[in-house]
């Protein structure tokens, strides 16, 4: 099966090929680049321009994306989903985080996933016994669900928050819920409930409804009434597929509702998670994916995904590979801290510098390319530099989409569509 072509500028020295064995690199990308640079349609129309073989999830805000590409997708024999957080009445495919929980392990990340994901409780100073008390909070009540729903949704979690109260009982607790956990008959999962259970009973009175109330935010924040409806959506992904078969996933999120990346980032946690876990269970392929999975990060630098960093570097024995897509490395910084971001980077031997505002970022790139800095800050519009790792930098014009003859009848062909309706 022939690879397919990562395309970063103008020239045949910016076309590299997919094909890791060939090239000995990974094919992580980071793409940095200010707000308005070129990087959508440089990079994530190119790379889609570009594919044929290998599966992929696209991350995007702007919806003509999916339309303009769907049927180019078809042609080629893919699957196309659309999974849309913005807006679910118009999604062919749903996703619900309790769909991919197997054992408390699984429970613990997700539980995990969710407290984490809000913004305000990452860059919170308060004590961090309280995140891991919501944890167990959490994680008591998704394992009710699965013990006691035949056919459990996230959604009877958050009903079971919704419905719990806490009493208060002299020197400890009472809550709403004690006597459905007392009923639990013992097993593995049980145990795990009850002892998740226990360790949010033993808190003071006031710091069980502080953890409370915490939880209740988040979830709210995360949870809204159209994602409540998404996951009631029958048709679910199945992240295995998305890996056995060429499919082209795009999810929509929105660029002026911050409420969405919380979801968004749970989905992406689980998702790789997911898809890591599949390529160690195939034993047959080497403890591979069965096709190439590759994942474009829109505005990446905006999310937390957990533990990205520890993934990342394993990603290319497991047949996954990422394009990452910045505003500036201080951005990636303050979202992931500095150690992360580090290990992130040194993980992409694929980087496309598109400018920046940034100062910090202006100052790494004059170092690796070893010239002035006003040379970086003041690099023309239309130039990108491209770092691969065991190569001397590249300069080069950015690649103009606009002259690619396939790129001009898609859009031809979109924007007839769209004066005809």
């Amino acid at each position: 099966m022939e690879a397919d072509r990562i395309i970063l500028g103008d020239g045949n020295n910016c076309i590299f090929t997919t094909n890791t064995e060939k090239t000995q690199l990974n094919n992580n990308v980071i793409v940095c680049g200010s707000s308005g640079s070129g990087k959508t349609m440089s990079v994530t129309e190119m790379r889609l321009l570009e594919t044929f073989n290998s599966s992929l999830v696209v991350n995007l805000s702007k919806r003509k994306l999916v339309s303009k590409y769907t049927p180019l997708f078809k042609e080629r024999g893919y699957k196309v989903l659309d999974l849309n957080f913005v807006n679910p009445s118009a999604t062919s495919v749903s996703y619900d985080p309790l769909n991919y929980v197997k054992n408390y392990l699984d429970i613990n990340f997700l539980a995990q996933a969710i407290v984490k994901s809000n913004s305000k409780n990452r860059n919170s100073t308060a004590d961090p016994y309280w995140e891991q008390s919501a944890i167990s909070l959490l994680s008591a009540e998704i394992a009710y669900v699965l013990i006691t729903k035949e056919n459990p949704s996230f959604n009877d979690v958050l009903n079971l928050q919704a419905e719990l109260e806490i009493i208060d009982d002299d020197d400890s607790i009472k809550t709403s819920m004690d006597s459905k956990f007392a009923k639990l008959h013992s097993n593995n999962l049980v145990r795990f409930a009850t002892s998740c259970w226990r360790t949010f009973r033993q808190l003071p009175m006031r710091t069980a409804g502080c953890v409370y109330s915490s939880l209740n935010t988040t979830l709210d924040s995360i949870f809204g009434l159209e994602l409540r409806k998404l996951i009631a959506i029958k048709n679910k992904l199945d992240f295995k597929k998305v890996a056995d078969e060429k499919t082209l996933l795009f999810v929509s999120t929105s660029a002026v509702n911050p409420t969405l990346k919380f979801y968004a980032n749970l989905f992406y946690s689980q998702m790789f998670k997911e898809l890591f876990e599949y390529a160690e269970s195939r034993a047959d392929l080497d403890y591979q994916l069965p096709n190439e999975t590759h994942i474009i990060c829109d505005d990446f630098a905006t999310s937390q995904i957990l533990n990205f960093s520890d993934y990342i570097s394993v990603f290319r024995e497991k047949k996954i590979s990422v394009t990452l897509l910045i505003q500036s490395e201080s951005q990636l910084e303050a979202m992931y801290g500095e150690d992360n971001a580090t290990t992130i980077r040194n993980n992409c031997d694929t980087y496309a510098y598109f400018g920046s505002c940034d100062l910090n970022t202006a100052k790494n790139i004059s170092e690796r390319l070893n010239v002035p800095l006003d040379e970086i800050l003041y690099m023309p519009l239309a130039k990108v530099v491209i770092f691969r790792r065991g190569s001397k930098p590249i300069i080069a014009n950015r690649y103009n989409i606009q002259k690619n003859r396939l790129y001009q009848k898609i859009t031809k062909y979109y924007e007839s569509d769209l004066s005809y309706k």
